[in-house]
């Protein structure tokens, strides 16, 4: 009499959990899952909005918001709450930060200074569904000190005049001098607007209408202190931190 064969799907369920539970789940986003499903939608603003770094204002309150979760590099020891939100006008694009942070530092003081080693939030994003078209990154350390770049279709990048940078306005929570870093756990908020027109110089821009469509992704880093990380909200999948990658840029659809 032939012995019964026990069936090959039962055998490799109970190996599949075996694995399961000497191998814990990854703490990192499946980087095969497709990137567009990071999605956030950009509410238009009524009205007068002052750039104080208030969190908790009311047009900030009434926004949803957005985590970063994801992270390069090996999982960092200190692992900052991250969480923005972002509105528009018909002038401007407005965002704001908050980081419940650890291990803060900030030592550039001059715009377009090293502000990714500092304790240090950023904004890239290209103002369209096409990243082909080039992109734009907006980095600002916990002080309100910021690098803006642009980086056209043809692989170049560039600055800003002085008379654009003079049309952005950014607000800080941190006021002390923080050069020496800081070991204690502290909340700091940041919050700034950049205009339309400014952009429109130097990549073509989609102009925020209700369906329109930019790609973006958001970061916390602090390269040069003593914990540094590289956390963002849309994954990137990298061997090392690199945050210039547009490839993997979500989308942000206005309202």
């Amino acid at each position: 009499m032939a012995k019964t064969k026990k069936p090959v799907v039962a055998h490799c369920f109970v190996i599949l959990l075996c694995f399961q539970c000497n191998n814990p789940a990854k703490d990192k986003t499946d980087m095969s899952a497709d990137t567009h499903a990071f999605s956030y939608n950009v509410e238009k603003i009524n009205g007068s909005h002052e750039i104080d770094a208030d969190w908790n204002k009311s047009v900030w309150n009434e926004t949803p918001e957005l985590l970063l979760e994801n992270f390069m590099g090996d999982r960092p020891d200190h692992f900052p709450k991250t969480r923005a939100r972002l509105r528009y006008d018909d002038e401007y694009i407005y965002v704001i930060f908050k980081v419940e942070d650890r291990y803060i530092k900030a030592v550039a003081t001059e715009t377009n200074g090293r502000v990714w080693q500092d304790s240090c939030v950023e904004f890239f994003f290209s103002p369209g569904e096409d990243v082909e078209r080039g992109y734009f990154n907006f980095e600002a350390n916990c002080k309100g000190v910021y690098l803006f770049q642009y980086h056209p279709s043809d692989g170049s990048k560039g600055s800003f005049t002085k008379e654009e940078y003079d049309q952005i306005t950014i607000s800080h929570s941190i006021d002390r001098d923080v050069t020496t870093e800081s070991s204690e756990p502290e909340i700091w908020t940041l919050e700034y607007k950049i205009p339309f027109d400014i952009l429109s110089n130097y990549i073509p821009v989609d102009k925020p209408k209700p369906g329109t469509v930019w790609r973006a992704n958001l970061y916390k880093c602090a390269d040069n202190t003593s914990h540094p990380h590289w956390i963002t909200w849309a994954p990137v999948d990298h061997p090392k931190p690199n945050f210039h990658l547009p490839e993997y840029f979500g989308r942000l659809t206005f309202e």
